[in-house]
């Protein structure tokens, strides 16, 4: 993989989007588009140790509940992991961030009870090598609860997010792309998906070209 000069490996470097994110999409933000309430849902009986990827400045950790015994949680952009800190200090759950790459978890394998992914899929640079990370590292018959924006189902904004995917929508918004098909990757990685629906975010307004999404539940098959 290659790496930019002076980044080192394991690590995403996006400075600019960095700060614009954390200024600009903080927790009232998040309440006022409805995200907070989403994450609530994607997280309520969530159990055991959790991985989280891609966490971001740590948007999820206030809506753990406490039946989760412990969070590691994973984010590569130095930026956003530092703001993350303070968010992990006042959640009612222990938060352990960690430096690291989605790609390639630097935690054992079967370690873990639960493993979340949050608007994040549409960000990672090998979706499918992500999601085998995944499975690797939750125990067999463990949960993957999965919030994520991406292919819309409609032609015509489909191809407004393959344009914007293919020029600057990625370079602008820190390696996001609009139209990936985060339920179907995530049925291919060899999850079965227990329960998932499709929602517009925001809700009510324009539909924007990440407004398609999908939220669910996905299990490791128990070998």
């Amino acid at each position: 993989m290659r790496q930019r000069r002076g980044v080192p490996l394991g690590t995403v470097h996006h400075p600019v989007f960095a700060r614009f994110y954390a200024t600009c999409c903080g927790p009232a933000a998040d309440a006022r588009a409805g995200v907070a309430r989403l994450r609530r849902e994607l997280l309520t009986g969530a159990t055991g140790r959790v991985i989280e990827v891609g966490a971001g400045t740590g948007l999820n950790f206030a809506h753990y509940p406490g039946t989760v015994s412990e969070v590691v949680a994973i984010e590569p952009e130095p930026t956003l992991r530092q703001v993350a800190r303070a968010a992990a200090a006042r959640a009612e759950v222990p938060v352990d961030l960690v430096p690291g790459v989605a790609e390639a978890l630097p935690v054992k394998s079967e370690a873990f009870d639960t493993a979340v992914a949050s608007l994040v899929l549409c960000s990672v640079r090998e979706t499918r090598r992500t999601l085998a990370e995944l499975r690797r590292v939750l125990r067999p018959g463990g949960e993957l609860r999965f919030f994520e924006h991406g292919r819309a189902a409609g032609r015509g904004l489909a191809a407004v997010q393959w344009s914007l995917d293919h020029t600057v929508w990625p370079l602008l918004m820190g390696g996001c792309h609009t139209g990936r098909d985060p339920l179907g990757e995530i049925r291919a990685a060899g999850f079965e998906v227990v329960r998932v629906r499709r929602l517009k975010v925001p809700e009510r307004g324009p539909t924007l070209p990440t407004s398609p999404a999908v939220l669910g539940l996905a299990r490791r098959p128990a070998d």
